[in-house]
């Protein structure tokens, strides 16, 4: 039997460390593409922040990943990096969707327009039913400035060999006065922002992913460390395990 929770461990080369484990029903990932030249975006983050209080992962998973798409328009998003543009750009394909916007919200992969209403929670509560058919154990220890991820993943026999492993650091409270753009002049508060993160493929057997990610220098109020393993091919997430890193030091 799996189940969910944080102890105190050692991981070889890396001290203090936490464990985790994924328990035997889905945690559902909520995605949300946003970025601070976008005028229509800082409800969006106040959604997410007020859904999804910052401390805990409540009934889900949030991630904001910001986009560098409206750097352009006269405001550089200090979190928005390409590569999360890109991997917003390969959702699409994977929903077989023609066009990216913001705010996007994905939940478990899929493009979740009614995010705003009481069907965005229905829906939450129904993936939280399903029984689990991966497993994700985590160790993650602090290292030299840099955080160790060290992720054992067990999908069911039969599987495609085409999983996708994500590792992210993730950290809220974290705030920015814009000064240029469509926001120009707006206090912007960030909650479930993606500072770093790591994807690569899996097969069906058991694997293990290493991944090491560099602690940005500006620190917020809740790191955490998401590890989440997804199709490939579908985008769709097959399970979630959230670690607050203040369990670890």
């Amino acid at each position: 039997m799996l189940a969910a929770g944080l102890s105190t461990g050692a991981h070889a080369g890396a001290s203090p460390a936490c464990h985790a484990r994924s328990g035997e029903h889905v945690v559902p990932l909520v995605e949300l593409y946003t970025s601070e030249g976008c005028d229509s975006c800082p409800a969006a983050d106040r959604w997410l922040s007020a859904r999804f209080a910052a401390a805990s992962a409540n009934d889900a998973v949030a991630l904001a990943f910001h986009v560098d798409y409206w750097d352009r328009l006269g405001w550089k998003d200090r979190f928005a990096t390409a590569a999360f543009t890109q991997r917003q750009h390969d959702a699409m394909r994977a929903n077989r969707a023609t066009f990216v916007y913001t705010p996007q919200v994905l939940l478990q992969g899929g493009d979740f327009r009614q995010w705003r209403g009481d069907a965005f929670d229905r829906r939450v509560s129904a993936v939280r039913k399903q029984s689990a058919r991966v497993r994700i154990v985590a160790d993650v220890a602090m290292e030299n400035g840099n955080v160790v991820v060290h992720a054992d993943i067990a999908r069911p026999a039969g599987s495609r060999d085409n999983a996708i492993v994500g590792v992210a650091y993730v950290d809220s409270g974290l705030v920015t006065q814009v000064r240029a753009g469509e926001n120009r002049g707006a206090r912007l508060v960030h909650d479930h922002v993606v500072r770093a993160f790591h994807a690569q493929r899996v097969g069906e057997r058991p694997s293990t992913v290493r991944v090491v990610l560099a602690r940005p220098a500006e620190a917020g109020a809740h790191p955490r460390i998401v590890v989440f393993v997804q199709d490939a091919a579908t985008g769709g997430v097959e399970q979630t395990l959230d670690v607050p890193l203040t369990s670890c030091v």
